[in-house]
């Protein structure tokens, strides 16, 4: 039978471990990744933000109502008054509220002009409540075109749910803005969300695919509804995490967003997010063992909080853990896997109960709405990915194809999990140039090699 070390280890911390932001450099392993310096990039340590100037929020769960939960507030931290909107929110969802320019550390290479936003959006998890949320826009050097640059939605991954891990407030990693300046450089707008959560009120519900969506759909909104130079159309561009975010955006924004001209996704790394996948995960990780990837399993457990008001913490994690567990609330995600090992945590002396039935109410957050996207949807999948391994990748691209959707599958030999996203741009980048130009995308579902 499988244990929840399996699921936690064996399904979500392969999705998550390198859908994050915490890759600086694509030519690292996933060994190399937990030993590098580079990881301290975004965290209190760049130098952006120190400890001492974060004055954090108290902690009560009753401080927000929203839906039928009195839900626990986390990782609430005063940024500056931009994220902290005070006024009456905009009758409609996707407007924008305020925008300022971006310190330089928040600047992406390429960009004639980086752009802090903040617009109105919908609570993801009751569906109706009003919030604000915070997003970033990269205009390319140059003079737009007629009609606007075109515009790519860019889908990010784990940085955790401190407010300053916010990727508006804290920057983008060299990784990341390698492959942003990609676009920038061959005439793309890039809009960024920071999703629900981070940055502005309330707790980031990690990895929920509906409260993202509903952040990137409405952070499209706004900049195509304010005076910004970019095109009524949109590609959403996402990897690993960010991937299936961009995905299931698209399903989304059928029902939320009808009147998005969305023209396809591009998606690197996409994991297959469900327990029947878990049996394509080839590795596991022994119990008894230090493992920074527990990290990624006290994030989990707080998206629980969020839709399971009788879930609490100090039911599962044991005291030693607690106060790593509990570090989510301040740190950023790299400085909290350090702490693990620091710690000299494993998975037997974290956990005092297992908290499998509890994150099956997660897991099902973590799915997409549909598989018969309407648009076109690019997946570049590299055969030596151990995070969302090949096998994993492939049974989406079976069911997308099954449902009817139009998928164009990309297998990069030699190429890994965070290697794929720069490489994969040789066939990214035209699929997006055709999708702008009105070329009919077929796919190769007839065709595929796997």
């Amino acid at each position: 039978m499988f244990t929840v070390r399996m699921l936690l280890l064996a399904s979500l911390c392969p999705l998550i471990g390198a859908c994050s932001n915490e890759a600086s450099d694509p030519l690292m392993d996933e060994s190399e990744l937990f030993e590098a310096g580079s990881l301290e990039i975004g965290s209190l340590k760049t130098g952006s933000i120190e400890s001492s100037s974060l004055e954090i929020a108290s902690f009560n769960s009753s401080e927000i109502q929203s839906g039928p939960l009195s839900r626990i507030i986390r990782g609430d931290v005063d940024l500056s008054d931009f994220y902290s909107y005070a006024g009456a929110l905009p009758k409609s969802v996707g407007r924008l509220i305020q925008q300022q320019r971006l310190s330089d550390h928040q600047h992406v290479p390429g960009a004639a002009e980086s752009i802090r936003l903040l617009y109105s959006s919908t609570d993801g998890i009751d569906g109706e409540t009003p919030i604000a949320v915070s997003g970033s826009l990269f205009l390319p050097l140059g003079t737009a075109p007629e009609g606007g640059w075109p515009l790519v939605a860019w889908t990010h991954g784990t940085v955790g749910i401190a407010d300053h891990c916010a990727p508006s407030w804290t920057g983008y990693k060299p990784f990341h803005q390698r492959y942003l300046k990609q676009w920038l450089d061959q005439g793309y707008a890039i809009v960024a969300s920071d999703y629900q959560g981070l940055g502005t009120a309330g707790t980031h519900p990690y990895l929920a695919t509906k409260p993202a969506s509903y952040s990137n759909l409405d952070i499209i909104r706004a900049v195509q509804s304010a005076d910004f130079p970019v095109s009524d159309k949109v590609v959403l561009i996402g990897q690993s995490q960010g991937a299936a975010a961009a995905f299931a955006t698209a399903g989304y924004a059928q029902d939320y967003a009808s009147e998005i001209d969305i023209l396809g996704v591009i998606a690197t790394g996409i994991p297959m997010f469900t327990p029947r996948t878990i049996e394509i995960i080839q590795e596991t990780r022994p119990n008894d063992v230090v493992d920074p990837m527990l990290a990624y399993n006290f994030l989990a457990l707080t998206l629980v909080e969020q839709f399971n008001d009788e879930f609490s913490y100090s039911d599962f994690i044991s005291e030693v853990a607690m106060p790593t567990a509990m570090a989510v609330d301040t740190t950023c995600h790299s400085d909290v896997r350090e702490l693990v090992v620091e710690n000299g945590l494993t998975y037997d002396t974290s956990f005092k109960v297992s908290p499998t039935d509890a994150l099956k109410g997660a897991f099902a957050q973590m799915g997409y709405p549909r598989f018969d996207i309407s648009v076109p949807v690019f997946i570049g999948s590299g055969v030596n990915d151990r995070d969302t391994p090949l096998r994993m990748q492939a049974s989406l691209v079976k069911k997308a194809c099954v449902s009817g959707a139009i998928i164009e599958s990309h297998i990069y030999p030699g190429h890994d999990h965070l290697t794929v996203l720069n490489h994969s741009t040789v066939d990214s980048i035209p699929f997006a140039r055709n999708l702008f130009s009105g070329q009919a995308i077929v796919g190769n579902c007839d065709a595929l090699s796997f």
